[in-house]
């Protein structure tokens, strides 16, 4: 069975070569500029309170758990505080001390917040309002920069949601397309 497995993704891939280049072509790739890198909990603490002081702040993205809309090191995303947050929107919020995500709103009632990842299949946090540092007004990309409340965006972040049973399968391809 693992070899069928194998033999599929190395099928996929070869197949998706020239849509994986024109992908690349098209959104660019991750910045070739070094950073430094910093565990989440060092400096996402300083983060949370300059959002909280109505500082608007950009930090790049670490992990794959908002794929397909946000990308590993590729994107930055623009954050600003809000008074109130909706379902559908990207936030950071803190789930534990010192643990923060940036995941969308996937359920709201009251003061208690669901968040999940665009590419989790499964798994959600928890949250009160209270705990969300910033909302996403902004994603930037290498080639261009992205309102939030873009209209294309928001349909294609409905439609997203919407598809969660199949997510699996379509964050399957999207992997081999990268």
């Amino acid at each position: 069975m693992s070899s069928l497995k194998s033999i599929i993704k190395r099928l996929t891939s070869i197949l998706m070569t020239p849509v994986r280049r024109r992908y690349r072509k098209r959104n660019g790739v991750a910045s070739g500029q070094v950073r430094k890198e910093l565990p989440n909990d060092a400096w996402l603490g300083e983060v949370s309170q300059m959002l909280k002081e109505d500082k608007p702040y950009a930090i790049f993205v670490k992990g794959y758990s908002m794929r397909p809309f946000i990308e590993h090191t590729r994107d930055r995303v623009f954050l600003e505080k809000r008074d109130s947050y909706n379902v559908g929107d990207a936030v950071l919020a803190q789930i534990a001390p010192g643990h923060y995500v940036l995941h969308r709103i996937i359920e709201k009632s009251g003061d208690n917040l669901v968040l999940q990842g665009d590419g989790n299949v499964k798994g959600v946090e928890r949250c009160l309002e209270q705990d969300v540092c910033g909302v996403v007004t902004q994603y930037i990309r290498p080639n261009r920069i992205i309102p939030a409340d873009d209209p294309k965006l928001v349909r294609r972040i409905i439609l997203w949601r919407k598809l969660r049973p199949i997510r699996k399968y379509l964050l399957f391809i999207y992997n081999a397309i990268r």
